[in-house]
């Protein structure tokens, strides 16, 4: 079983951050130049989930508007708190649009970079109704504190106003949908207090630590520090060595683009000047190279998938005569936008780490010519180069867009200087 479905709820104040973050959801923060909730959606996403619920409260508006222009592909259903629930009532209204059995739940004001596998398994293995998320924590205020017996069973919950070392509960759900539903609750209450606190002694409640990146921007001197840790360190390509990978978009970069239509053979392809020899510098450069292409003439069903393939094959005899190579080629065929695999979405981002369980988003370049491709490398924690092959109006700076050059052969050559 995957976890493909997560409530996210982001109907918060901020009462804690109304002097820094005046008139919006709090999720909505502005935190190193993008809202606070844009890296919780990242990096579920990248753990799998396809399916997002948002509970939305507080000037919803502002948070549908963002999803709309932002997220476009995203797949996500959005439940409205016409008052005030708390957070039991705001999951038990997101749940009657949840159609997975065990669904992820988290609030958008946190980042807890939670192994969703992970979580899965205990929560699998215990035939657990509610798994939560616990981070190991030194000296913290005002959290629930959770005590583990030795099988992971939760047999104490309660909070603490401070507390010296402990487990605290991360606000990080897997929940049974049926068993959830089965206790009677009002449309108002509070999950922690009135479901966790309530039930822990006669209710299958486990726990998995995860020792991981964790920050809660509702506390103010956590919303500071969030500005400096989530910040991007610039791109610095002198830093770049044989631990690097680097993803590629296809059309617009290796090949040109043929206007209103699609490369539908090999007769039709003719790679971008300068791409071959820029190839062959990049196979000195790094550890990996992988291409990463939509190629939505196969769903339209213009060409077939064995002429893609053919032109594939082709292409890489090419690429490898002139010193080159390609380590991989991931494409998606679907017409739907929202498709997880089709770029702007991470799914062949996820797919590579399958296939090569060391790469390093934090040390991987995603280079392309679309502003589609900037969004695939942002929503996977890469760096981002724009070539300006296709588009050269495209704005500059831009939040997605660490460097940008004329050609790959050109941003090949800065890597020699």
């Amino acid at each position: 079983m995957q976890i493909k479905e997560a409530i996210i709820l982001a109907g918060g104040l901020g009462t804690r951050l109304r002097e820094s973050v005046p008139d919006l959801p709090k999720c909505m923060a502005s935190v190193a130049g993008r809202p606070f909730l844009g890296y919780v959606i990242d990096h579920f996403r990248m753990q799998g989930i396809q399916e997002f619920i948002f509970s939305l409260g507080y000037k919803s508006e502002v948070i549908e508007k963002w999803l709309k222009e932002d997220y476009d592909t995203l797949q996500y259903k959005i439940v409205i708190e016409e008052e005030p629930l708390g957070t039991g009532g705001a999951i038990q209204l997101a749940l009657q649009k949840a159609t997975t059995e065990n669904i992820l739940v988290a609030n958008g004001d946190t980042l807890f970079k939670v192994n969703v596998p992970e979580l899965l398994e205990v929560h699998q293995r215990s035939k657990g109704e509610c798994t939560l998320s616990l981070k190991p924590m030194k000296s913290f205020d005002r959290y629930g504190v959770v005590e583990l017996e030795k099988n992971g069973k939760i047999n104490s919950f309660k909070e603490k106003k401070y507390y010296e070392e402990g487990f605290i509960n991360g606000g990080i759900y897997l929940l049974n949908k049926e068993k959830f539903l089965q206790h009677s609750f009002s449309n108002k209450f509070s999950f922690e207090q009135d479901y966790l606190e309530k039930y822990f002694t006669t209710c299958n409640f486990f726990g998995s630590i995860q020792d991981v990146y964790f920050i809660d921007i509702g506390v103010p001197t956590d919303f500071k520090k969030a500005q400096l840790e989530l910040a991007r360190t610039p791109l610095a390509l002198n830093k770049i060595d044989k631990d690097w990978t680097i993803f590629i978009d296809r059309d617009g970069v290796i090949n040109k683009e043929l206007p209103g239509t699609y490369v539908l053979n090999w007769d039709q392809f003719d790679f971008c000047e300068g791409v071959l020899p820029a190839l062959e510098i990049l196979n000195k450069k790094f550890k990996r190279i992988v291409i990463v292409s939509n190629q939505r003439g196969v769903g339209k069903e213009l060409m077939s998938l064995d002429d893609l393939e053919a032109i594939h094959k082709e292409m890489q005899k090419e690429i490898v005569a002139a010193g080159g190579r390609i380590d991989k080629i991931y494409f998606c065929t679907e017409v739907d936008g929202t498709c997880f695999n089709r770029k702007p979405n991470p799914g062949m981002a996820i797919q590579s780490i399958k296939d090569f369980p060391n790469i390093d988003f934090e040390k991987s370049i995603m280079i392309g010519n679309k502003p589609g491709d900037m969004r695939f490398g942002r929503s996977a924690g890469m760096y981002t180069v724009f070539l300006t092959t296709t588009n050269p109006d495209q704005p500059f700076p831009h939040p997605d867009i660490d460097l940008r050059f004329a050609s790959l052969l050109e941003f090949a050559r800065s890597l020699e200087s």
